[in-house]
């Protein structure tokens, strides 16, 4: 009896000692599909898993009048492997994310300052979207179309949670205007004619 008692005492102790709390991402080597590597334990420090970018606001004086400060696992390797990241969002008065989509990982919007209109679209191209207020949660689903824009007269803060360290992001404007796709080629899939397509691509810089 004693015998098995110290067997499966060991067995627990084994299991106990393979755990491995974090695998905070060794930004030197590149990022797979899996994710960073795992950096030395002897390497990590404190560090690793503190991020203070978000206290700043971000440069807005650009074309979407927005500014996104990721916390992902590239700026923040402590949440690596973890399945969890987060971002701050700003907005002038005026400023919109476009559509877009985040491949990798559901996103939770949480409006911190002002008001947004945000929404998405489902698979069966129903829409869903609100105007939200400061304390306002709103959740859109892994890799369905979404946006968001200010709806208000004042600048509007919201941070950003991800079911990823590394959601990916492809915004639907940039990707069939903002490349050297042809023209012809965006104006067959898109049922634009020649003029838009050419006016958009100047705008958001793409050629061809």
């Amino acid at each position: 009896m004693l015998h098995i008692l110290f067997l499966f005492l060991l067995a627990i102790s084994s299991t106990h000692a393979a755990v491995q709390d974090f695998c905070v991402g060794d930004l030197t080597a590149p990022e797979g599909p899996a994710g960073y590597s795992c950096k030395k334990p002897a390497k990590v420090t404190v560090a690793d898993f503190v991020f203070s970018g978000l206290g700043v606001a971000g440069n807005t004086s650009n074309i979407i009048k927005a500014a996104v400060t990721p916390a992902f696992a590239a700026q923040f390797p402590g949440v690596n492997g973890l399945g969890i990241s987060i971002a701050r969002l700003d907005m002038a008065v005026g400023g919109v994310i476009p559509l877009h989509t985040h491949p990798g990982g559901s996103e939770i919007l949480v409006v911190a300052q002002g008001s947004i209109t945000a929404g998405f679209i489902s698979s069966a191209n129903a829409v869903y979207y609100k105007t939200l207020k400061k304390g306002d949660i709103m959740v859109f689903p892994q890799g369905l179309l979404h946006f968001q824009l200010n709806a208000g007269g004042i600048p509007a803060i919201a941070f950003v949670s991800f079911s990823s360290p590394s959601p990916g992001l492809q915004i639907t404007a940039f990707a069939l205007f903002g490349n050297n796709l042809p023209s012809a080629l965006v104006e067959k899939t898109t049922f634009l004619d020649d003029a838009q397509v050419k006016k958009l691509k100047a705008v958001l810089g793409g050629t061809g």
